[in-house]
């Protein structure tokens, strides 16, 4: 005997009040990294301080004007006194269904709700009226089934064609496709759809930014690549990539950031005169990099955008070091890519005759850069004082001991001892780096309760509590990541916890920063981005078990590993 189960749409009123909720308790940065998961922190910070969450949106068919009202009323909003015509969804309505706009009485609603971060936002209601028997059912039908004009809305912040230029190009970089839009004449407001990306998490299908003001020239171009996919441009913009990487490192290398203000525009003739650099090919560079969203017309000059700011020297994780290191000699190695591809050997080491360790560390300077650089990325650090490893660690009521294993100069370190007092540390160094690792501890106020050793893999202290590796694995090919794990096993008491810090390559193949590091980290370290199975098969062969992996800022996770059940009681 079989049953069938019926599954009944939602009704309107259930859509609107699923719609109320969800502009009540999402926030913008949230919302943006579920709708572009392959979002970095940079990326992120730019979108949040450009443009904010304003809108859920939703098209709904009421019979007449007082079912309009009691549904609001039912979602817990205010109903408005009249709705204000929607030029662009009638249009889109009638193109789709090949009516007469003229036929479709199509108005907008946005009634007021409080987000749970504070922020004032509305639900956006398109409403096409529908009476009994009208003609207009099937389409309702439809539309309420495939919910072509549900989106997230998100309202840039003073708009101007460079800015929306940078914001159309990264959401396109990041898989969402033109869907449309308009010019909105009855509030002067201009209207940019997208497709969400095939890998968005935010379980709507559509991306709205909309812009106070007439911007019909880019709305031009918009509507053109939603009209033809356009694959040369495509093509093209991925092909100057290379443009990009040397754009920002020159930017940061004649220290153009340090001469320009965040709030203060300032001319390039200004700027250049700062940096002993040619005017009209700075207002280029600078040009290019307003369309990148780096810098910010303003008037006749340019300002530094958030973004930008991260380029400064001084500025609190600066990414300055990164690119000058991604602009220079990874730049250089990366020409060999496909000498790599071809035969399976680091670019580096073959352009530059040793590894870039080795080769670092040769060079004072290089080497100051490279630990600069892995400094720029210690967001990802920010919730490990919490984890539950740390923490049992430091309340376990006598001295416990965390060892962290090529942890350059102690910023995780640093972290977990400040933390939690309790804690004692051991950092395991290269000899070159181990003197700043004690300066860096020290002036970070914890250098009493740290030792700094210099030596190898070979040399992993025994007895520690908490072993940490962070940023170590993904740096070696398999063979060298058993041997670093046999001598930590081997190191490792029964009790203890390892704590590895790495981004994983998805097991489904979606867009992930591991992608992108995947082939970096081959051309130009030697090593390779990991799946957690891999991962997991390496810890076993060294006696080791993954028991989970939780996520970190940046699109990193960390990995809690312990010795496998046979290691800790043989």
């Amino acid at each position: 005997m079989s049953t069938t189960t019926t599954v009944t749409a939602p009704t309107d009123a259930e859509l609107l009040r699923a719609a109320a909720d969800h502009a009540r308790h999402q926030d913008t940065a949230a919302l943006l990294s579920a709708l572009l998961p392959g979002l970095d922190g940079v990326e992120l910070r730019a979108l949040t301080d450009r443009c904010r969450f304003a809108h859920t949106a939703l098209l709904v068919f009421p019979p007449d004007a007082g079912a309009l009202r009691a549904m609001l009323a039912g979602a817990g909003l205010a109903p408005e006194a009249a709705a204000r015509p929607s030029t662009v969804v009638r249009e889109r309505l009638a193109v789709r269904h090949g009516r007469d706009a003229a036929e479709l009485e199509v108005g907008i609603l946005r009634p007021a709700v409080t987000g749970a971060d504070g922020e004032q936002r509305v639900v956006e209601v398109f409403a096409l009226t529908v009476p009994p028997g009208s003609g207009l059912a099937g389409l309702a039908a439809r539309e309420r089934a495939a919910q072509h004009e549900a989106h997230l809305g998100f309202e840039v912040r003073q708009p101007d064609p460079l800015l929306l230029r940078g914001l159309c190009a990264l959401l396109a970089r990041h898989g969402a496709r033109p869907d449309g839009g308009g010019y909105n004449p009855h509030e002067d407001g201009t209207v940019l759809y997208f497709t969400a990306p095939d890998d968005s998490k935010a379980g709507c299908p559509r991306i709205e930014l909309y812009a106070p003001g007439d911007h019909r020239e880019l709305l031009a171009e918009h509507l053109a690549r939603h009209r033809t996919e356009q694959p040369a441009e495509v093509l093209l913009r991925q092909l100057t990539g290379a443009w990009t990487t040397q754009a920002l490192g020159a930017f940061a290398e004649l220290g153009v950031p340090e001469a320009m203000d965040a709030r203060v525009p300032r001319s390039a003739e200004q700027v250049a005169a700062a940096v002993g650099a040619d005017p009209e090919t700075l207002r280029s560079l600078l040009r290019y990099l307003a369309m990148l969203g780096t810098v910010v017309p303003d008037g006749g000059g340019f300002r530094l955008s958030p973004a930008g700011e991260l380029l400064r020297a001084d500025a609190a994780g600066s990414l300055r070091p990164l690119s000058l290191l991604y602009a220079g000699p990874f730049y250089r190695s990366f020409g060999g890519l496909a000498g790599t591809v071809r035969t399976g050997e680091a670019a580096f080491d073959r352009l530059f005759g040793e590894n870039h360790f080795d080769h670092f560390a040769r060079d004072p300077d290089l080497a100051e850069l490279f630990d600069r650089s892995m400094a720029a990325s210690t967001r990802m650090f920010d919730p490990l004082p919490g984890h539950p490893v740390v923490r049992a660690a430091a309340s376990a009521g006598g001295p416990r001991t965390v060892v962290d294993l090529a942890g350059g100069t102690g910023e995780l370190l640093s972290r977990l001892l400040a933390a939690h007092p309790a804690l004692r540390g051991v950092l395991l160094e290269r000899p070159h780096v181990v003197d700043a690792a004690r300066e860096f501890l020290d002036a970070a106020g914890c250098g009493d309760r740290a030792r700094c050793l210099a030596g190898t893999f070979a040399d992993v202290p025994p007895g520690g509590d908490v072993y940490l590796l962070s940023r170590v694995l993904h740096d070696w090919d398999d063979a060298h990541c058993r041997g670093i794990l046999r001598h930590l096993a081997a190191a490792m008491p029964p009790h203890a916890d390892l704590l590895v810090v790495e981004r994983l390559l998805p097991e489904d193949g979606s867009p992930s920063l591991a992608t992108a590091w995947d082939l970096h980290m081959r051309c130009n370290v030697g090593g390779r981005e990991r799946t957690a199975g891999q991962y997991a098969r390496l810890f076993a062969d060294a006696g080791l078990e993954l028991l989970r992996h939780d996520p970190l800022p940046l699109d990193a996770r960390v990995l809690h590993v312990r010795k496998s059940p046979a290691d800790r009681t043989g």
